[in-house]
């Protein structure tokens, strides 16, 4: 996460003296005035010395904030951007990137829903081992539970290039794997600071016309968000909004395809539904459920939810063990 200091040689107001007031209530970082009762910092800052030029301070980061969330755009421009910046990518699953009307979209959240085996972490792979290899381009891998494997990138690139040209296989997959930058990333609050990361070096790969990133994974973003939700306090439902506004924005504002995975838990009539409840379900743009056949390589997508696409449709793809 965007730590108070970073603020200070931009906006001096954010001295020292301020980051010492925020931190007496808990607040170190731009996120945490997102979960923090604003109303009540500012009564506490009426009662310091220092009370007028602290409430400047709480004023110029909710203006760092907004400066930050997206600008209005009348239809036309978001057509025209859809079909200038916002291009699909392959999954590299035929019956995948059917469903969803070309692959995944740049400039959109994309979910994968589905239990324990059903394919997802096979599709986030697939999905990454293609994009380098066919779109010549850098992907972001955050990887919450160890799960990320590059002998099955490995598997797939040999596959794809066959026996019979080794060494150029052997130099594609150098390539594919040079490409694909995984990152672990164990919590919530080590997930804003690699994302906050991510977004400098976006911004500076543009000066420098090199690869650019334009698939950006997560498997699994339920991992992260599960263990802080529940409870009395609302803190952990608004730092589960405020990662998905994080997702959507990089995705929108340096057209990458993002794409989380999500676990299922128990509903009604013990029938599964996605995790993570309501809130977030506005959140993704796209959403594919997965099941897979018992015993079998055999999965099955079907939409959710999807701008152009009707829910309910489906499609069947296979998976290599």
């Amino acid at each position: 996460m965007a730590p108070l200091k970073s603020l200070e040689q931009l906006h001096p107001i954010i001295d020292t003296t301020f980051q010492s007031f925020c931190a007496s209530h808990g607040i170190f970082t731009v996120e945490d005035f997102l979960i923090h009762d604003l109303y009540v910092l500012a009564a506490f800052a009426e009662q310091q010395p220092e009370s007028e030029k602290l409430k400047q301070g709480i004023t110029q980061i909710l203006s760092v904030i907004n400066a930050e969330r997206q600008p209005w755009m009348n239809g036309l421009e978001l057509l025209e951007d859809a079909r200038e910046n916002k291009h699909f990518l392959s999954t590299g699953f035929e019956g995948v990137d059917t469903l969803l009307g070309g692959g995944l979209r740049e400039g959109q959240l994309t979910e994968i829903v589905g239990p324990s085996s059903s394919g997802k972490t096979q599709v986030c792979l697939r999905a990454a081992s293609n994009v380098a290899t066919n779109y010549n381009a850098k992907v972001f891998y955050l990887d919450t539970g160890n799960s990320f494997s590059p002998q099955r990138i490995s598997g797939f690139v040999n596959w794809k290039s066959g026996p019979s040209i080794a060494r150029t296989g052997q130099n594609m997959l150098q390539q594919v794997m040079s490409s694909i930058s995984c990152h672990s990333v164990y919590d919530i609050f080590a997930f804003f600071d690699v994302l906050h990361q991510l977004e400098f070096n976006l911004r500076s790969q543009t000066c420098k016309g090199d690869r650019r990133v334009q698939l950006l994974i997560v498997d699994s973003i339920s991992s992260l968000i599960t263990p802080i939700l529940g409870g009395s306090s609302s803190q952990g439902h608004a730092l589960m909004v405020s990662a998905g506004s994080l997702l959507k924005k990089i995705a929108h504002e340096y057209n990458i395809a993002v794409l989380v995975i999500n676990h299922t838990v128990g509903g009604d009539r013990g029938t599964s539904k996605p995790a993570l409840g309501q809130s977030w379900k506005s959140v993704p743009h796209v959403r594919l459920q997965l099941s897979r056949d018992p015993g079998s390589n055999v999965c099955q997508a079907s939409i959710l939810k999807h701008s152009s696409m009707a829910s309910g449709m489906t499609a069947r793809f296979v998976i290599y063990e």
